[in-house]
């Protein structure tokens, strides 16, 4: 067989590289400068994260803002008709303990005679009806309302009385009289315990 002959039946899995950097021969074959450019690629990614991580986690809320967000509350001491004021989320919280009375004239009144259509079932958790939990803020304009404290003004249905602009509230909080647009807000909360809620 001459020299000629025994170059032809080469080893097929021998590939010679050429000056492009591919191997000559291989199918797909992968160039040094593709290997170069997806080590570069991944390279800048992590440095990128590292650079991102900080900038997003700086905006993350707070230890302190995260304490806010809920405030536990005993109601162990509240007394039928009576009502104290506490804070969430930096403004006033009012939580009354309603009468028997108190509940039966709430849900004596047609919803068609209110503005803002609410029931106390609507406004009160299941099994505890006589709690209401709502933020001490009027709806029209955001002043705290009167009644809370003994001998306050609770306005003429005997629930919230707001003096900046004359709103009056029901016992159940919904909006009666006056320029408030909607009933006192019901924030979200759950009874920790038989006397704990944790609003929030």
């Amino acid at each position: 067989m001459s020299e000629t002959s025994a170059s032809a039946v080469a080893d097929p899995n021998t590939h010679a590289a050429t000056a492009d950097g591919t191997t000559a021969g291989a199918p797909g074959g992968v160039r040094r400068r593709d290997f170069i450019d997806i080590a570069a690629l991944s390279a800048a990614g992590v440095g990128g994260l590292a650079v991102l991580y900080p900038l997003i986690s700086q905006m993350a809320p707070s230890e302190d803002v995260l304490a806010e967000s809920t405030t536990d509350v005993d109601v162990s001491a509240i007394e039928p008709g009576q009502a104290i004021k506490s804070v969430f989320r930096k403004q006033p919280l009012f939580i009354r303990r309603l009468t028997d009375a108190e509940i039966a004239e709430a849900n004596s009144v047609p919803l068609s005679a209110l503005r803002d259509p609410e029931t106390l079932s609507d406004r009160t958790l299941e099994g505890h009806l006589s709690l209401l939990v709502t933020m001490g803020v009027c709806t029209h304009l955001g002043c705290v309302p009167l009644g809370v404290t003994e001998g306050e003004n609770r306005g003429e249905f005997g629930g919230y009385f707001c003096p900046c602009h004359g709103s009056h509230y029901d016992v159940a909080g919904r909006i009666r009289k006056g320029p408030a647009p909607t009933n006192l807000v019901v924030p979200e909360y759950t009874f920790n315990t038989d006397t704990v809620i944790r609003v929030g």
